[in-house]
């Protein structure tokens, strides 16, 4: 979790992300999540479910959720492309540690990013719901988002999340 005050942080705090595109955005996650970087694997949809979380893959044998955060953030899905690729992440949930796939439009690299650059998100004229930004991180010319997976997952249990649920 971000320190959202910044006055307390030195300029040796450092986080090791690992930064990946949605929909033209620059998205990051917390590099000790991550548990691997697959291609697209074949995924069998879930009827009833939440429309960001509609489908589950096979991993290692084990049935895990696949998300879209595109749609969490009321993005348009879109197709897979060669560049796609699942992240594995491993979240805490309701106090069990569970696998979640998340769709990606392509995965960039694992780098640090510095906890002094970081900026909550601000409260006004921001396109997408502030508690699901963890924090928005200035690096050169661009900003790095840094979602907030606890906000965004533990709200599919509270039955608010982003878009009406579908059935497939």
């Amino acid at each position: 979790m971000i320190q959202q005050d910044n006055k307390n942080l030195s300029a040796d705090d450092e986080m090791e992300v690992l930064t990946f595109n949605l929909h033209g955005e620059t998205f990051a996650l917390e590099a000790t999540s991550v548990q691997e970087i697959l291609d697209m694997l074949p995924e069998t949809r879930v009827p009833g479910s939440e429309r960001f979380v509609a489908s589950v893959i096979n991993f290692r044998g084990r049935v895990i959720p696949l998300a879209d955060l595109r749609l969490a953030f009321g993005m348009e899905a879109s197709e897979a492309t060669i560049d796609s690729r699942v992240v594995v992440i491993e979240i805490e949930l309701k106090g069990e540690t569970t696998l979640i796939g998340l769709r990606t439009d392509k995965v960039n690299e694992v780098t640090t990013l510095a906890m002094t650059s970081s900026e909550p998100p601000p409260s006004v004229g921001m396109r997408w719901r502030p508690d699901y930004i963890e924090g928005l991180f200035k690096r050169g010319g661009e900003f790095i988002i840094l979602p907030n997976l606890q906000a965004i997952f533990s709200n599919l249990d509270a039955g608010t999340a982003t878009g009406p649920r579908s059935i497939n």
